[in-house]
């Protein structure tokens, strides 16, 4: 039997992060997302309508851990993208701050346009067109 659940969508979704400071740049900073609430352990940023929680690192968080999309889990976060010139902003924006990306690539399965990214701690997002 279907559990059949009815939702308006992801409330949130939270991060794990090696280094909270360098990840607060990245997304406050260079993204340019805005923070919601901030902890000594944590911060709350908004992309749309959407909630992203980061987290420091817990206490036996492996030395030099990184994301790694291959693994069962979280393959990546596609964020909507509703314009193409916005599209091409960002991908320019992303080379211009130094942030390694695909450049504008085309999903062959969806027939749409992203632009790939990582954050510092190689958490990997998208930015797609719908």
């Amino acid at each position: 039997m279907s559990i059949n659940i009815k939702t308006s969508g992801a409330h949130h979704i939270a991060l794990r992060s090696t280094n909270l400071e360098r990840s607060k740049q990245f997304y406050i900073e260079t993204l340019g997302f805005s923070i919601i609430k901030e902890t000594p352990a944590l911060f709350l940023f908004s992309a749309g309508g959407t909630a992203f929680g980061v987290r420091a690192p817990e206490a036996d968080t492996p030395g030099g851990d990184k994301f790694n999309p291959h693994r069962v889990g979280l393959d990546h976060i596609a964020l909507a993208c509703e314009d193409e010139t916005e599209l091409e902003r960002v991908a320019a924006a992303l080379t211009e701050a130094g942030v390694e990306n695909t450049g504008i690539k085309l999903d062959e399965t969806l027939g749409k346009q992203y632009v790939a990214f990582k954050d510092p701690d190689h958490i990997s997002w998208e930015f797609y067109m719908i």
